[in-house]
């Protein structure tokens, strides 16, 4: 949130719906919050604008892109130099594999998402892509069994 907006009841309802079904007209939005189309279009509109809602997204079956294996990976690096942190981030956000990158207080020092085909794939990837950038202490991959539950 950019600016310290005070949110009250109904822009939490607001956000909660919108993050249910971002594809919601205006108009059921309105009525699924209690409100008529106009003060619930200000009111969507005040929220974008303030960065309270940054954007809006698809979300894509893993599976139809040809990347059903989705492994988390945590990665400890031994530098501690900005360079090196600055130049493993450009690095590794750049790969299409990643599809979140986080970087952590304390161990492990970063967080990585990978969405890749099938293990075979992501043997390629973990070979010869990550284990070998600068400054990689360890890395270690963890295999989702079951999704649980996803998004905010």
């Amino acid at each position: 949130m950019s600016n310290e907006l005070a949110l009250d009841a109904i822009d939490r309802e607001i956000l909660f719906q919108l993050r249910t079904d971002g594809r919601l007209t205006n108009v059921e939005l309105a009525k699924r919050v209690g409100l008529t189309p106009p003060p619930c279009l200000r009111r969507v509109k005040r929220l974008e604008d303030a960065g309270v809602i940054s954007g809006y997204r698809a979300v894509i079956d893993p599976v139809a892109l040809g990347r059903a294996l989705e492994v988390l990976v945590d990665v400890e690096v031994s530098a501690t130099d900005r360079k090196t942190f600055e130049e493993f981030e450009r690095i590794v956000s750049s790969y299409e594999e990643v599809t979140e990158l986080r970087r952590l207080f304390g161990r492990p020092d970063y967080f990585i998402r990978v969405a890749v085909a099938d293990h075979a794939a992501y043997e390629e990837f973990l070979t010869t892509k990550l284990s070998g950038l600068p400054g990689v202490l360890r890395l270690t991959s963890h295999l989702t069994m079951k999704e649980i539950k996803t998004g905010a």
